[in-house]
């Protein structure tokens, strides 16, 4: 993933984990792959050396667990805690436990949203009609006497 739009909408509509070395937001893509995004800020490593070490590790870890992953995912990876440094097997097994964490609160978050869309839905089209204003005019309510025609 490189784009903004791409990464605003993981953090937006997507759900987040925490683990002890990184931190994995996820959100559904549409597509037929699963994507890698990586933010991994300056103020979490200072040096250019230690954030590209870091990077190297999170791609490769997910690079290894990306078969085990379920398709159509947007995956952004961030560091947990500055100074860490992370080792390849933690991060490739805790990747595949905040993934599976993460997305399991996405598709309920999903379902919850779609039954109170349902319920909503269900609610406009049957439920009780209010009564204020139900079958009323604005010629209905004129005040004085009706007018005559034809006078």
């Amino acid at each position: 993933m490189k784009s903004p739009k791409d990464f605003q909408r993981a953090f937006r509509q997507g759900n987040r984990a925490q683990g002890d070395v990184l931190v994995v937001a996820v959100v559904e893509n549409g597509g037929p792959v699963t994507r890698l995004g990586l933010s991994i800020g300056k103020s979490v490593w200072k040096g250019a050396v230690q954030r590209n070490r870091v990077r190297r590790v999170f791609r490769e870890a997910f690079r290894l667990a990306r078969p085990e992953l379920p398709a159509g995912l947007d995956v952004i990876m961030m560091a947990a805690a500055p100074g860490l440094k992370p080792n390849l097997a933690d991060t490739q097994a805790e990747l595949l436990r905040l993934v599976a964490k993460a997305l399991s609160r996405y598709r309920e978050k999903l379902a919850q949203a779609q039954a109170s869309q349902a319920s909503q839905a269900s609610q406009a089209s049957s439920g009780p009609r209010s009564v204020s204003g139900a079958g009323t005019n604005a010629d209905d309510h004129k005040s004085g006497p009706t007018p005559e025609r034809g006078s």
